[in-house]
């Protein structure tokens, strides 16, 4: 929390968002981006049991809904699609390509990484409203730039749910 005084009255104003985006990056153009998405709160409402964890663990019934709707991403858009994801109790982890669509059959303009996550965050929330269920405001992104990056983060992705106790994110 920061403080300022103007004229004499004490003012408070919320911490601000540290900014991850890259300045003057082009956020709709072909690439890997890794995304994580983290629920309200942290509230744990994707996984119907955290105990001990072999392999990934079933879903709630809004955990199969994000599931599903990360699925049909690359229904939405022609050149996008999920190369990699997984739910966790309390946050997702994807990673979102974009394509160069030479062959999609009609033009149009190439969605932003932002545009993305807001429209899916916005169809989760607004069909998972029954479940009390809420996205945190904002989200984390990572432009993967090599393949050496892009399978670290996959590794990360698959052995995640076996290290939920580790989780930065666990409560």
């Amino acid at each position: 929390m920061v403080a300022r005084r103007m004229g004499g009255i004490m003012y408070s104003y919320l911490p601000q968002r540290k900014m991850v985006r890259l300045k003057d990056y082009d956020y709709s153009q072909a690439g890997y981006y890794f995304i994580t998405i983290c629920v309200e709160n942290g509230r744990i409402l994707l996984w119907s049991d955290v105990g001990a964890i072999i392999d990934r663990p079933p879903l709630t019934e809004t955990g199969k809904f994000i599931e599903t709707a990360l699925r049909n991403i690359e229904t939405i858009y022609s050149n996008v699609y999920i190369d990699e994801y997984v739910i966790m109790p309390n946050h997702i982890h994807f990673i979102l390509v974009i394509v160069n669509c030479n062959h999609c059959g009609r033009p149009m303009v190439a969605p932003t990484v932002s545009r993305i996550i807001q429209q899916f965050k916005g169809f989760v929330t607004k069909n998972c409203r029954q479940n009390d269920f809420s996205w945190q405001k904002s989200y984390y992104e990572h432009i993967i730039r090599n393949e050496q990056d892009l399978q670290k983060i996959r590794d990360y992705i698959h052995e995640n749910p076996s290290k939920w106790c580790d989780d930065k994110y666990y409560k």
